[in-house]
């Protein structure tokens, strides 16, 4: 991608282009001039990195027939008109219908340059947000659940596709809100089994008195109460998988019957001798180290060796800082089409918020964020700090780690906007080619990720 500095200025005075493209030049812009808007067209693209300024009276195609063909090209092109006295009603009724704003003449230089700036800053952010809907669309090999460019989250997905259509049963670890369920549902829909049942149990919002019959059914008498058959979740989900959350929550005593169903692959409702024989894959999820528990005499050892088959570790939000920006976006588009309402574009300063911050609800937490920022958007004045405040920002990380942290944001955005030129990310960061491939090495960055 072209550095977002372009300029395309339509006037057919040619001391009026030669002044203003001076200007502009001035100010560190790229800017190429046509005497007729015509020649202007065959430029844009909905990728093209820049704003149009149109006057409105030209020869042939005047700046209204140029805005319409503009849109056609990309709706979300900034155009600017240069209005005359007499075009100012007109120039509004053209911001109704898709200009970005118009510069009554006589203009000062220092307008003019205020002007571009705001608009080539919504057309990154507009060129950010495709980006990123490109990148989302990328990961639905693996579904689009399963979401980030960090290393331990391509490690994730990478041994999620290794074991998800193998049967064998999987352990998830991460502290709450990290996306464990939605990991499960992944193996889930990439095995053979996704056209069976995928049953989800929380094992720590089921009573221990109603844990048995909720597991494995129960017959009609086989306790007070029971006035009919029951089918339990092991049996619902028989050809399917069975994701066991929280399982640190299950009852030790339980925990021997569920020891004994994952290694017989079958069960006895409650009241019956009938051994019923299962073909299921079982998932368990938990938020703390289980290892330490069994070790402390408070889960079984043989259920976890058992259980511990292939373990999947999902990273906190504070520890995958660089995917926040992704994820938010996507939080953005997913909470837009729900509730029928525009995707407001967070700036660089909201996504330094969001970065800066520790996370304990983690990926959760930041869906509901991203909600709230959909739905309260357009009613209130507010920002991301706002909404954040009251909360504790990531104080406990030290100043390198934060310097760090953003040291490598800036080098990897530098990287997907230039598409992985080197060249561009020295010119864009201003470091030499050396210290710019000795700090990529640092933080993991290879330039081939983002060609």
């Amino acid at each position: 991608m072209e550095p977002l500095n372009q300029v395309v200025f339509i006037d057919d005075e040619k001391h009026i282009r030669q002044a203003n493209k001076q200007t502009l030049e001035l100010a560190d812009l790229v800017v190429t001039c046509h005497d007729c808007a015509e020649e202007a067209l065959p430029v844009l693209s909905t990728e093209w990195p820049g704003v149009v300024i149109c006057d409105i009276r030209l020869p042939n195609m005047d700046g209204l027939e140029f805005l319409v063909k503009a849109q056609k090209i990309d709706p979300n092109l900034p155009v600017i008109l240069i209005t005359g006295h007499g075009d100012i009603s007109t120039a509004v009724q053209a911001m109704r219908d898709g200009a970005y704003d118009f510069i009554e003449k006589p203009y000062s230089s220092e307008r003019l340059v205020k002007t571009v700036q705001r608009a080539l800053e919504k057309r990154a952010l507009t060129l950010e947000n495709r980006s990123l809907r490109r990148e989302l669309e990328a990961h639905s090999a693996l579904g689009p659940r399963i979401l980030g460019k960090t290393p331990t989250m391509e490690h994730l997905r990478s041994m999620i596709a290794q074991v998800a259509d193998t049967g064998a049963d999987v352990l998830i670890m991460g502290e709450t809100g990290t996306g464990k369920e939605l990991v499960a549902r992944s193996l889930h829909e990439h095995s053979k089994r996704r056209t069976r049942n995928f049953v989800a149990v929380n094992c720590g919002a089921v009573s221990e008195t109603m844990i048995e019959s909720e597991l494995f059914g129960h017959e009609a008498g086989a306790f007070t109460d029971a006035k009919t058959r029951r089918i339990g979740k092991f049996e619902h989900a028989n050809g399917g998988t069975l994701l066991l959350d929280e399982i640190e929550s299950m009852p030790l005593r339980i925990q021997i019957h569920l020891l004994r169903v994952l290694q017989e692959r079958s069960l006895e409702r409650l009241g019956s001798n009938e051994l019923i024989p299962l073909d299921l894959r079982i998932v368990a999820a938990a938020k703390v180290d289980l290892r330490q528990l069994a070790e402390a005499g408070d889960f079984r050892k043989d259920l976890y060796y058992r259980l511990n088959v292939v373990c999947l570790e999902i990273p906190p939000l504070r520890e995958r800082r660089e995917d926040i920006p992704l994820l938010f976006h996507h939080f953005l588009l997913v909470a837009g089409h729900r509730y029928q309402q525009e995707v407001p574009l967070p700036g660089a300063a909201q996504l330094n918020s969001l970065m800066a911050y520790s996370w304990p609800g983690n990926v959760r937490e930041l869906r509901n964020l991203a909600e709230r920022y959909v739905l309260l958007g357009s009613q209130y004045e507010w920002s991301l700090e706002k909404l954040l405040s009251g909360i504790e920002l990531g104080q406990k990380r030290s100043l390198p780690q934060q310097v760090d942290c953003f040291e490598r944001s800036l080098i990897e955005q530098a990287l997907v906007a230039s598409n992985g030129s080197i060249k561009d990310v020295m010119e864009a960061l201003a470091v030499p080619r050396k210290t710019l491939y000795d700090k990529m090495r640092k933080h993991g960055l290879e330039k081939s990720d983002y060609k």
